[in-house]
């Protein structure tokens, strides 16, 4: 497993692969790795016969008041988690080889990144759209894995990949989740017992919606009025969003009469967790 620190190193060892006729396959992270991250990885190896793990926090897509100097890192650790999965290379550069001085262009992403965590986080799914696409030029990527638990950055990424022709794969892999049900996430380690044992109503009242929909309820509002019912008033929780959404555009539903999405972010504590369940009438 090669260790490559900075983007003439990674484009090089890129060019020599593609040279040889293999394929990359990239999987990017902004590390602190869990077994949801180390799916993907696996999931990868189906896809090409050489793969990438990035490892990049990346500034762009936090928002001024977001927690990026707080993001739990722990870089040994990855690569000790990776050495035994058949990675080929961890590209792990630091900020301003991604973002030289002067660096002053961006990619914005049109509809798909205005709903949900897009009106929460002002320009946050721009930072994603760009560093995800230097990513794909330095790695020479020819699939990508994304994991489905966030949904809204797996649509954002297929729509910039498609619109720019970057002739990408994007593979999308389920949600891995903790025996209880909660979506695996970096952010996890920020919780503590009692948040912990709180977080499981994020997925909980997801499966509520569910049930709903499987009951016979299709109309939106009854529907959201069985997940906000699941949750209890404590201090500890804020509900930033719970919305149905189209499964394609993500605009807002009145009745589930097409494949949909429930998306939610909860706030427990000061965590912000954020998961979804897909709908099917």
């Amino acid at each position: 497993m090669e260790r490559l620190t900075d983007a003439a190193a990674m484009r090089a060892w890129a060019r020599r692969e593609a040279a040889a006729g293999r394929r990359i396959v990239l999987v990017p992270t902004m590390g602190f790795l869990h077994d949801g991250h180390l799916a993907l990885v696996r999931a990868a190896r189906a896809h090409g016969e050489r793969v990438v793990v990035s490892i990049f926090v990346n500034p762009t897509q936090f928002g001024p008041a977001e927690d990026l100097a707080a993001y739990p890192r722990d870089l040994e650790r990855d690569l000790a988690l990776l050495a035994p999965l058949g990675v080929d290379a961890v590209f792990t550069p630091a900020p301003a080889d991604l973002y030289p001085p002067g660096f002053d262009t961006f990619v914005v992403p049109g509809k798909l990144a205005a709903p949900l965590c897009g009106a929460r986080r002002p320009g946050h799914f721009r930072g994603v759209a760009t560093v995800v696409l230097i990513l794909f030029r330095l790695t020479g990527c020819a699939a990508a894995v994304f994991g489905e638990k966030d949904y809204q950055q797996l649509a954002v990424i297929r729509r910039m990949t498609a619109d720019l022709q970057l002739g990408v794969e994007i593979v999308a892999h389920p949600t891995v989740r903790e025996p209880d049900g909660l979506a695996m996430s970096s952010r996890n380690s920020y919780l503590s017992a009692d948040e912990r044992r709180l977080a499981t109503l994020v997925p909980r009242l997801l499966e509520r919606i569910a049930g709903e929909l499987a009951s016979g309820t299709r109309r939106v509002p009854d529907l959201l009025s069985a997940g906000h019912a699941a949750l209890p008033d404590r201090p500890e929780l804020r509900l930033d969003y719970l919305e149905i959404v189209d499964a394609e555009t993500l605009e807002p539903l009145t009745t589930v009469d097409r494949p949909a999405v429930a998306a939610v972010a909860l706030v427990v504590g000061t965590t912000r967790l954020i998961d979804n369940r897909r709908l099917i009438p």
